[in-house]
């Protein structure tokens, strides 16, 4: 079994999205034995990721920030979000109120604790603020757990 968490950019372009979603596949098809996907659902990077783990067969572990994380999302990505929650194998449920960099951050290190492998959609740039993709991958590398970047090739966000 591979157990995989995902970070990465949200409010990617089509271009770059479609990108991404070959990159992860390519990862997520290639990981040894059943695949455990582990991913906070945001749109972007988790969406794309979670899909890929379901598309293979593979569990699915939603791990939700805050008990109103559902409302921070954007309105029109909410269908999405509420398919990929409903297909879930298991939902951990933080217990911060708000979705804020810190809850971020402790969903990141929640997936990452329990993870063999971090897939980071990521452009290699610090974080634009706290609790982000920066923040996750520096956690990953800190505690000993690989990381594998992803980000194509001079795309930008």
């Amino acid at each position: 079994m591979t157990r995989l968490a995902i970070t990465g950019h949200r409010g990617l372009s089509a271009e770059v999205e479609a990108e991404v979603d070959r990159m992860i596949r390519a990862v997520v098809g290639e990981a040894p034995g059943p695949v455990v996907g582990m991913s906070c659902l945001a749109d972007g990077a988790d969406a794309v990721f979670a899909q890929a783990v379901l598309d293979v067969g593979g569990a699915l572990v939603a791990v939700l920030p805050a008990t109103t994380y559902r409302e921070a999302l954007p309105e029109n990505y909410l269908p999405v979000y509420d398919r990929l929650l409903a297909r879930a194998d298991e939902v951990v449920r933080l217990p911060f109120e708000a979705p804020d960099p810190h809850a971020y951050m402790e969903a990141s290190k929640r997936m990452i604790d329990e993870s063999d492998v971090l897939l980071a959609v990521w452009d290699g740039l610090p974080g634009r603020g706290p609790g982000g993709t920066a923040d996750a991958v520096a956690h990953a590398r800190s505690r000993g757990v690989p990381v594998t970047v992803l980000w194509p090739e001079g795309a930008v966000r």
